[in-house]
Formats: structure tokens, sequence, C-alpha cells
């Protein structure tokens, strides 16, 4: 009986990922404007309805894990490279409570940085993008795939997707710089 429920759960959580996650975004699809997402406070959200400018969307799988881990410094580290190629701002996406995204800010960036660490906590934001995947034998749950897109205003104008997760071949901010 037992064997037969985990069955059900696995193949329902894949479903449930299928069905939350749009087709993958590309160049020229829109930013998720209205989708709410938080940054600093578990009980405050906003939106980017209204985001103007050159922004940077950086998803990442999981806050904590040691490819993500790996591949953030470097952003942070090249921001005003990337300010110096005309990015107003970097957003660092992950399906993780605000509460964690703000200790893995913390532990990243201890004296600060201006780069954003945003909470997907339902992943309704990368899953809109088409950026959601089951990650629950290794993370718990579904999670951001791994990815970047540069978006002028709400569009997106570039956009790169590693194929395996556990992998920084076209994501790191070295391989994303000369794009810009």
């Amino acid at each position: 009986m037992a064997s037969l429920l985990s069955g059900a759960t696995k193949t329902a959580h894949h479903l449930a990922t299928s069905l939350l996650s749009a087709a993958e975004a590309k160049v020229g699809s829109t930013i998720p404007v209205k989708v709410p997402v938080k940054e600093d406070d578990a009980e405050k959200t906003f939106t980017f309805q209204g985001i103007k400018g050159k922004n940077v969307f950086v998803g990442v799988p999981g806050a904590f894990t040691g490819t993500c881990s790996a591949q953030v410094p470097g952003y942070i580290n090249a921001f005003e490279q990337f300010k110096a190629k005309g990015i107003d701002n970097i957003y660092v996406v992950a399906v993780n409570d605000v509460f964690v995204m703000k200790a893995w800010k913390k532990q990243l960036a201890p004296d600060g940085t201006p780069i954003h660490f945003i909470a997907d906590d339902q992943g309704a934001f990368v899953g809109a993008l088409g950026m959601l995947f089951d990650a629950s034998p290794l993370l718990g749950a579904p999670r951001s795939k791994r990815f970047v897109a540069v978006a002028e205003d709400d569009t997106i104008t570039y956009i790169a997707v590693e194929q395996n997760p556990a992998e920084l071949t076209v994501t790191a901010a070295e391989k994303v710089l000369p794009w810009l």
C-alpha cells in the first residue's frame, strides 16, 4: 500500500509541476509582471508591473546549494560591469521562502549588495516563465531551472537556460556579460 501511495504521489507531483509551468520563455516573451513575489518581508508582496530599463533575472534551483552558491557571487562581483553595460538591476530568483533568501543573501554578501534576492515561494513567477522543473528527488519540490533572462522593460531580449541545472555552462556571469 505504501509503495502504491508513493507512486501516486510522485505521479501527482510530476503532473502538478507540468501544469504549473507554462511554455518555456524565449526572446520576445514578456516577464510575468503581475505575479507576486517577495524580497524583504514575508507578508509583503510586489510585482514587476511597470518595470523599466534593462534588467537581469537569474533563476536558480535553490538557495545554499553548491552550484547556486558558486554562480551568484559572480553576479555580485561583476555588478559594476553589468551596470557599465546598461543593466539597471539584477534579480536572483529562487523557489524558496523570503527567510531563506534573506539568509542566503547575507551569507553571500555580508557587506551588502545592490542585487535583489527574490523569493518566489510558490514557484508562480518561474512557472509563468516556463522555468519550473520537478526537483523533488534532490530538493524535495518543484524548483526553478537555472536560467538567465535579460529584459528591456518587460520584454525578454536574451535568455539562456542550462540543460543540466547542476552545471554553469551558459548562465555564469562571465558568460552573460559578452551578450549585453
